[in-house]
């Protein structure tokens, strides 16, 4: 038929271990940032309203996550201040992220409840950069994802990356 196109599927079986996984109750997020365990939790920034985040579950290396410190289900639900550091921080976590991995593109998303596919009634965005080729025939032939590097190192190198960023005024803080 003219025009069909068969469906296609994106195979993400490395995230069985989060799905299947003991979920402590509450909401992952808030209690990551209680924790002050900044590295353990990959929380690389904190502004004054919202942090980035690392995904431990990533599709792809450098998986960043961008979330409001208050628990909101709803963008809508968020102030005038924290929307203007969310989209601060979106800006710049991607320049962070194509200084310290170089990245050709990236997918950025927005998750707002459980049924959009988020983890948490706790509305946040998520940033994959993507390389040319980075979908090879292993997710597809072997269901296996491939990501090139351990978080802690690129934790390290995404940390100092938002510091020297930050430290260096290239973006203004707060509201």
């Amino acid at each position: 038929m003219k025009g069909w196109r068969a469906m296609k599927y994106l195979w993400a079986p490395w995230r069985m271990d989060y799905i299947l996984g003991e979920k402590e109750k509450g909401c992952f997020f808030c209690r990551e940032l209680k924790e002050k365990t900044r590295k353990k939790n990959l929380i690389l920034y904190q502004g004054e309203y919202i942090f980035v985040v690392m995904n431990k579950y990533p599709y792809n290396n450098g998986h960043l996550m961008i979330v409001p410190k208050r628990h909101r289900l709803h963008v809508e639900d968020l102030s005038s201040y924290e929307l203007k550091e969310f989209f601060e921080l979106l800006k710049a976590s991607v320049q962070v992220l194509k200084t310290a991995l170089r990245p050709h593109g990236f997918n950025i998303g927005m998750n707002i409840g459980k049924v959009a596919g988020a983890g948490e009634d706790h509305v946040h965005l998520h940033i994959v950069p993507r390389w040319e080729g980075d979908t090879n025939f292993m997710p597809l032939m072997g269901e296996t994802k491939i990501v090139p590097e351990y978080l802690e190192r690129t934790y390290r190198k995404l940390h100092d990356a938002f510091m020297d960023f930050f430290r260096n005024g290239k973006i203004q803080k707060g509201g």
